[in-house]
């Protein structure tokens, strides 16, 4: 090999490992570009969405002077708790949300789970049309109704007349969530325990119920957030002493003026208990939610 084609071979494989050089540079350089790119869209989706709730939480620890004329510098202060939780009756109010959150979804679990059940293996499915149709149904339709019946029985101002106007949104939403989880679990489990003696209902309790644990967890939670934060039913059903937190907050809004401190002093309180259950019971909303997705 001459001096020159040496030369020219020595050119040829320095620019070929230039041009790889730089094709890794590129590389690189895009894939950090997205990396980027990606987590500076979560952080500002995941900003946007919990700087409503930063807000509320600085402003229940602020004075209404300084809510007004808003301010990163300020002296915390606890007045507003002390006048919610002192002054303004939200421990029976949250007490009462409680007992209304947790019967009507114990009882739209009681009735719903057989329910969702029947219609996944055994057909039913003109009670799912009838269930659908109570669900897609706006809640103001059945307002005036539920109002005049529990009048006439005595109920209206009572937990039972709160519970009962829930369950009507509650039960045929944990019905539509446990349709597809029921249908995706395999029939040979509760062929097996027929052929060992157990009944239809036995299989159900033993065997079913057990293995829909997620699912059940998912639409227990989101049973309870709905009757927690329910304020239309509330607002005309209940009385004086059943009250429940998202009427209770109207306490603070007056035609004059607007508490905001005792405002978002409140909206803490009535936030708080459903976040910790989530947080908590997140693990089975994920899976409850994926599950019957896939059906094999």
């Amino acid at each position: 090999m001459t001096d020159i084609q040496q030369d020219t071979f020595t050119r040829t494989r320095e620019q070929i490992e230039n041009e790889a050089a730089n094709q890794r540079l590129r590389a690189v350089f895009f894939k950090r570009a997205g990396w980027v790119l990606r987590y500076t869209a979560i952080l500002s989706i995941t900003f946007i969405f919990i700087f409503p709730f930063i807000w509320m939480l600085m402003s229940a620890f602020q004075r209404q002077l300084d809510i007004i004329s808003p301010a990163l510098a300020f002296t915390p202060t606890l007045a507003n708790f002390e006048r919610v939780l002192g002054e303004q009756q939200f421990p029976l109010y949250m007490w009462n949300s409680f007992i209304v959150a947790v019967i009507s979804t114990l009882f739209s679990l009681i009735l719903g789970l057989p329910a969702s059940y029947a219609i996944a293996r055994f057909r039913y499915d003109w009670l799912g049309v009838i269930l659908l149709t109570a669900r897609i149904v706006p809640g103001i339709t059945f307002l005036v109704p539920w109002y005049i019946l529990f009048s006439n029985v005595g109920l209206t101002g009572s937990h039972l007349a709160l519970i009962l106007s829930h369950m009507i949104v509650t039960m045929p939403f944990i019905v539509w969530v446990m349709i597809p989880f029921f249908e995706a679990l395999p029939r040979e489990l509760e062929e097996s325990a027929l052929i060992d003696g157990a009944s239809v209902w036995g299989g159900f309790v033993r065997i079913v119920l057990p293995l829909s644990v997620p699912a059940i967890m998912t639409a227990s939670i989101m049973s309870f957030i709905f009757s927690w934060n329910n304020f239309m039913f509330s607002l005309v059903l209940a009385g004086e002493n059943t009250r429940t937190l998202p009427v209770a907050i109207f306490n603070f809004l007056t035609y004059a003026s607007v508490d905001w401190g005792g405002l978002m002093a409140a909206s803490v309180v009535i936030t708080m208990p459903v976040l910790v259950i989530t947080i908590l019971m997140q693990r089975y909303v994920v899976s409850g939610l994926t599950a019957g997705a896939v059906k094999g």
